[in-house]
């Protein structure tokens, strides 16, 4: 999905140079454009603007790209000295994420032919320094990318800021909806939703189950026996579920819900919802494999009416277009606290997203224990192992903290042959004692996006594209050092 966006290539000069050299300046430009667009590293089109050289022509390249529909954000390179005045009043009016691309078109110095011409012509080194000097004089968030536009760590820099920037373009036009309303007396999954929309952009609003009861009621027959081949196909199914189970009813009941979700969020143009199963007034059973499904199929969600979470795994699945492994709500739920070899167990009792599976998925029905409702099926799988995140996006008040943990996921080698759930087992970086201690003073919720396929670097570009709080417990995190931070950021967004 992510080639329906752009970025587009801007190049700074001015006209002191003459023309010959401004047309070099717009060739190379060009060359550089064209290389970044044909990139397999880079998911989004590169587009080429022809060279600014005046405050007007900043100004105007500015407010285009501020309302071009498809432009998520803007690549800079002072090919040349560019007076940085001229960039006040565009960059003051420049509403989309900016790139500074710190490289030159040559990438050797040509030792025996370097003269007064080539030196006119190839000023980055201190071009960008002048561009560089007034963002910071602005106070402008970016990101700065120096080495040779052709080298794989520039472009692997850029296409992280460019998946980045198009998470942000969808974060600022995603609609959340909630059906009913948070978990009772729960703190950390709820929030002020009109700052989130403030500082984000995603609107949330609540739906009655009703609501999404009556498409539910509506889905054919014929369609839900489609999607229980669909089902059968793809999945283990327990013998109960088959074909003449004693529970396939619950499979047709489930194959149902799941369209019905699938037809009000597309009707409604929602990217993520929540539910919670303290509200389920006319459902036969809390949605299980049609949550996970949906997922699947990038939506974000959230349990118990978490819509901070839910927002997050659409942001996170967004940036994660087209790469392997996957992201999917998550819980922590119980610790493994042998000193030899201690995990957290991840888990929920049905939300899972199936793109994180490592191995068989099956398709089960057991009992809840919780919502009053009929047994609700679910896919039951283990997580693959490798590096993970987990990602808590908390609303502290004043601001909103996104909270990152690095993990690394462990095989799961045991049976567990009487949890019927999706499950992953990690270890907290840098240790169980210091990630979860760390996790705990920062406010971290027990709901998070989990990620198999990002880094920290794109939770690094993410908060600093939205200028929110970010806090990182990595392998070099200690205690002491945490709670500083902690408090120079109260100190500062006070």
């Amino acid at each position: 999905m992510l080639k329906k966006f752009e970025v587009w290539f801007v190049t700074g000069s001015q006209h002191l140079y003459g023309e010959e050299t401004l047309r070099q300046v717009d060739e190379h430009s060009q060359i550089i454009a064209d290389s970044l667009n044909d990139s397999p590293q880079i998911p989004v089109r590169v587009v080429f603007k022809p060279v600014v050289k005046t405050p007007d022509e900043i100004y105007a390249i500015c407010q285009e790209a501020n309302v071009a529909p498809n432009c998520v954000g803007i690549v800079a390179w002072m090919h040349t000295f560019s007076p940085a005045k001229m960039w006040i009043r565009g960059l003051n009016c420049l509403q989309k994420p900016l790139l500074h691309l710190h490289t030159q078109f040559n990438r050797d110095i040509p030792f025996n032919d370097i003269d007064m011409d080539f030196m006119n012509l190839n000023q980055s080194a201190h071009g960008d320094r002048e561009f560089g000097f007034i963002m910071s004089r602005m106070r402008l968030s970016r990101k700065v990318v120096v080495g040779h536009w052709q080298q794989a760590d520039v472009l692997q820099k850029i296409n992280v800021w460019s998946r980045v920037a198009a998470a942000k373009y969808e974060m600022q036009t995603m609609k959340v909806v909630r059906f009913g309303d948070n978990m009772r007396q729960v703190a950390v999954t709820d929030g002020d939703k009109v700052a989130a929309e403030m500082t984000f952009g995603f609107s949330v609003n609540t739906h009655g189950v009703g609501d999404l009861v009556k498409y539910i009621n509506q889905i054919s027959e014929a369609d839900i026996f489609t999607l229980m081949q669909e089902y059968e196909d793809t999945y283990e199914l327990m013998d109960s579920l088959r074909n003449g189970g004693f529970m396939r009813q619950s499979l047709v009941e489930a194959a149902r819900i799941e369209l019905g979700l699938k037809a009000f969020l597309e009707e409604g143009d929602f990217a993520a919802y929540t539910n919670t199963f303290e509200d389920l007034h006319g459902m036969r059973q809390l949605p299980g494999i049609g949550s996970q499904r949906m997922m699947a199929a990038g939506y974000g969600y959230g349990g118990e009416g978490d819509w901070k979470t839910s927002a997050m795994v659409r942001a996170l699945k967004v940036m994660a277009s087209g790469m392997e492994g996957g992201n999917s709500f998550m819980e922590d739920y119980t610790y493994h606290f042998d000193p030899a070899n201690p995990m957290v167990l991840g888990s929920h009792m049905l939300e899972i997203c199936p793109s994180i599976a490592q191995g068989a998925v099956k398709c089960e029905v057991h009992p809840l224990g919780i919502g009053g409702k009929e047994d609700p099926v679910r896919l039951v799988f283990n997580a693959a192992p490798g590096p993970a995140l987990n990602v808590s996006l908390i609303d502290m008040g004043n601001r909103f903290r996104l909270l990152v943990n690095e993990v690394e996921a462990v095989e799961v080698t045991e049976t567990f042959p009487k949890l019927p759930t999706a499950r992953a087992l990690w270890k907290p970086q840098p240790s169980m004692e210091v990630g979860l201690q760390a996790w705990i003073l920062a406010g971290g919720a027990h709901h998070t996006v989990y990620s198999q396929n990002l880094t920290t670097e794109y939770l690094e570009d993410f908060a600093e594209m939205f200028g929110v709080e970010l806090v990182v417990i990595d392998k070099n995190t200690s205690i002491r050092q945490l709670k500083n931070e902690l408090r120079w950021s109260d100190a500062t967004f006070k």
